[in-house]
């Protein structure tokens, strides 16, 4: 299905709530979409020693969480790169660290990023080509208020399922560890109880996937979350969608998605 105009996407959402399948099945359904993960910019950006990849994983070897401004400049590349965002004085970074004098004390920001970074105005595009679902960044308000000086988000999802309901399911969760396939006893059962469909190999349990831990995960996100949900609130692009299954959910967001974005069959 096209879309009339640019849909620019976060999927918030409780650990274990679903936000990967409803990422891979609104891909499926409308391939204007693409999906940009700040976790994956950042990995590429070490394996090909890019001078922010560099000082990241320096920072990373450290035991230092990377900066909110090193994700946003991967971010801010990416769509550069695509085209989807434009400046009069942007230079996106290409080059390789071998291939670029870069002193000691210099930091990314301040080689490649015209200083202040807010200062610049962007323009971005609003075809349907430039449409992202946007994971793993932000995820709190002051990350949000921050990728605001970049691009506005035209749809925020919060995906909302009962804790009770997200702990079951994760205490009935086998895994394929070799290749990740991954099986639920309620609703998603292998074949073979505790036997891998496809190698006959044994199933095993995740070390984190216990209830304790779980509860602690959901009350961490919930703390964190509810800040982030009330600025897009504000912004006017926050929609809540409950349920209890990603069955259940994927219809309700398919019908939202469609009313706001123009939805139509090719």
């Amino acid at each position: 299905m096209a879309l009339s105009r640019a849909a620019r996407i976060i999927l918030v959402g409780a650990p274990g709530v679903g936000k990967g399948t409803q990422t891979e099945r609104l891909m499926k359904r409308y391939p204007d979409l693409s999906s940009i993960s700040s976790g994956d910019l950042l990995r590429k950006n070490v394996r090909e020693k890019t001078p922010l990849g560099i000082q990241a994983e320096h920072k990373m070897k450290a035991g230092v969480l990377v900066p909110d401004a090193m994700i946003l400049r991967l971010i801010l590349n990416e769509l550069t790169n695509r085209g989807w965002l434009t400046s009069d004085t942007i230079r996106p970074y290409t080059v390789y660290a071998s291939s670029f004098d870069m002193d000691q004390d210099d930091t990314v920001d301040s080689v490649f990023i015209p200083s202040p970074l807010r200062a610049q105005k962007y323009n971005y595009s609003d075809s349907p080509s430039a449409s992202f679902i946007l994971d793993g960044f932000p995820r709190t308000a002051a990350q949000a208020s921050q990728l605001d000086e970049l691009i506005p988000i035209n749809f925020v999802v919060n995906i909302s399922t009962p804790a009770d309901i997200i702990i079951d399911r994760i205490c009935n969760r086998w895994v394929h560890a070799p290749s990740g396939r991954v099986y639920n006893t309620t609703f998603n059962p292998p074949q073979v109880e505790g036997i891998d469909d496809i190698t006959g190999e044994p199933l095993t349990r995740r070390d984190d996937d216990d209830p304790k831990v779980w509860k602690a995960r959901l009350k961490g996100f919930e703390e964190t979350s509810l800040p982030l949900l009330e600025h897009y609130d504000k912004l006017g692009v926050l929609w809540t969608v409950k349920g209890n299954s990603s069955d259940e959910i994927t219809p309700r967001l398919f019908a939202e998605f469609g009313r706001r974005f123009g939805a139509i069959d090719n």
